[in-house]
């Protein structure tokens, strides 16, 4: 008999860390959907409603058109269309991998990606920010017209003659058969983020990406917060992303919801989204709901049909968490996850205690610890800040191509998350910092979350970076960037630091702080500090 985790205490009533996780390929997901829901709407995008039943015919004739192409990956580069559920579903039926490029992606990268993952043919919509940067790949490409689902609000470009249309693609006839796929087979190589050298592909299995859902589901159902084929989901976030792929796209549509599909994150939208269209459940990203609590007027927006939030993809600050609250009298349900994980790791039960700064509890069949950051091997008790490690039937196969960086990211079979942490008493856990992002200070370390934190219960301050900067006395030093909110007005370095005084350490007060109209996000909507560094070493190295 195992002894219990010291999380499994704070476990809400009805909810088991060991309850069983029900694991299958993604079409098998898919055709479970298709044969319950049937007619009821998967996705309205641009006004026009498409069912459960016909989801499942044009992924029938995509996969059909990949497995005449013979292709063994996939490389996506779409935004939130509905041509991607068709296109990622199809080729997962054709028993090809799929490989996420981000819009956003530089060309350097894109030609990365491609031929690091050895995609032959990348999938895209004939838009004119997508479509010229996809003709200079070395891929065979396929243009969908995103007009095929109705009028788009902006001028679309005509198809090349030397791409392939997709929707002249769709014609081809089903295959006798599908091919076998097996649960360990990868299906996705979701590229990390590459803060640090090239971007990575981990490796996500069918069983990976299944096992996460319902990890969740048993999570979720246990609080009684899982609601079948009743659900009206915001899907602003882009479906390219882990995070959104997994929770609303793979988790949603598994239960029958209906997916309000957005190309991107417009306050107003989101807002008349929740109120005419009476949305029930909104994940985000810490920006998102920053955005929506400094939207004017917002607490005399109408809320009430919303039943769950959820907050992901970075650290939520504990101010925005509060005032949120405070603003729509929802509260955030937030948790921790990487791409590495699928990207299932925590969550913050729904009527548990206030835990300020806390990511939650390990999710079912998920396991969490804490090592010391120079011994993987030992692990460290409550209150002790190490390395976050994590193990589970979610966990990544490894990374594509690089079996020396796999060994090095795991010990005593447990993935090194690369993010530092401590867990409490009740078994609740806390993200400090990334282990690249720590500062060292003259000898000190120093978490910029900390000050970010501490910034954020500024009332002039909307969005926060800190990073640390080359010092010519302690080595390294803190700088915060600092978007102001509407209206208010800058304050000096040495205000700042009078009003951090009392919330950080002597050696954690920022040594340089500047204001920029906008801070650098990521394609998910996460600010990004790597911009911000990048910009910092080049002015180093000039003066």
């Amino acid at each position: 008999m195992r002894r219990p985790f010291p999380w499994e205490k704070s476990y809400p009533p009805g909810v088991s860390w060991d309850a069983p996780l029900a694991t299958s390929t993604i079409p098998e997901l898919l055709a479970g959907a298709v044969a319950r829901f049937g007619n009821k709407t998967a996705i309205e995008y641009r006004g026009r409603r498409l069912s459960y039943e016909e989801l499942g015919r044009l992924v029938d004739r995509a996969a059909a058109a990949f497995l005449k192409l013979g292709a063994e990956t996939v490389a996506l580069y779409l935004p939130n269309t509905a041509w991607h559920p068709v296109a990622f579903f199809g080729a997962l039926k054709a028993g090809a991998r799929v490989v996420h490029l981000s819009p956003l992606d530089a060309e350097r990268e894109l030609r990365h990606k491609l031929a690091d993952s050895g995609a032959r043919v990348v999938v895209t919509i004939n838009h004119p920010m997508l479509l010229p940067k996809a003709q200079k790949l070395d891929a065979k490409l396929i243009v969908a017209d995103d007009a095929y689902w109705a009028p788009a609000p902006e001028a679309l470009l005509p198809i090349p003659e030397d791409a392939l249309s997709f929707t002249a693609l769709l014609d081809a006839e089903p295959p006798a058969r599908s091919p076998s796929i097996a649960e360990d087979d990868v299906a996705v190589l979701q590229y990390t983020g590459g803060t640090t050298g090239v971007p990575k592909g981990a490796m996500l299995t069918h069983r990976n990406l299944t096992a996460a859902c319902s990890s969740y589901d048993a999570w979720l159902s246990g609080q009684g917060l899982l609601v079948e084929g009743e659900d009206r989901v915001i899907a602003v976030l882009p479906l390219f992303h882990i995070y959104a792929l997994t929770t609303i796209l793979l988790r949603h549509l598994k239960h029958g919801s209906e997916l309000l599909l957005r190309p991107r994150f417009d306050v107003e939208t989101t807002l008349r989204d929740i109120e005419e269209k009476r949305a029930t459940v909104l994940l985000g990203v810490p920006t998102m709901w920053i955005a929506i609590a400094a939207s004017p007027g917002v607490e005399k927006r109408d809320f009430s049909s919303l039943r769950y939030c959820g907050s992901g993809g970075a650290p939520l600050p504990i101010e925005v968490d509060e005032r949120v609250r405070r603003l729509t009298g929802k509260r955030l349900r937030g948790g921790w996850g990487m791409t590495e994980t699928s990207p299932a790791g925590t969550n913050l039960p729904q009527e548990g205690p206030d835990k300020p700064g806390s990511c939650g509890l390990p999710l079912p069949g998920i396991e969490l610890g804490i090592v010391a950051l120079d011994d993987p091997r030992r692990v460290l008790g409550p209150g002790e800040k190490g390395e976050l490690r994590i193990k589970g039937p979610n966990v990544m196969k490894g990374y594509w191509k690089r079996p020396e960086e796999t060994a090095a990211a795991f010990v005593d079979g447990y993935f090194l998350t690369g993010d530092i942490a401590t867990m409490d008493e009740d078994g609740y856990f806390y993200i400090v910092d990334r282990k690249k992002d720590m500062i060292i200070s003259g000898g000190f370390n120093v978490y910029p979350r900390v000050i970010e934190e501490a910034l954020y219960e500024h009332p002039a301050v909307e969005e926060a970076i800190v990073i640390g900067v080359p010092d010519a006395y302690r080595g390294e030093a803190a700088k915060a960037f600092v978007k102001l909110r509407a209206g208010a007005a800058p304050f000096t370095l040495e205000e700042a630091r009078a009003f951090l005084a009392d919330k950080v350490g002597k050696h954690e007060m920022p040594a340089a702080l500047e204001f920029r109209s906008a801070l650098p996000k990521t394609a998910v909507g996460k600010l990004s500090k790597k911009e911000l560094i990048e910009e910092e070493r080049r002015k180093f190295k000039e003066a």
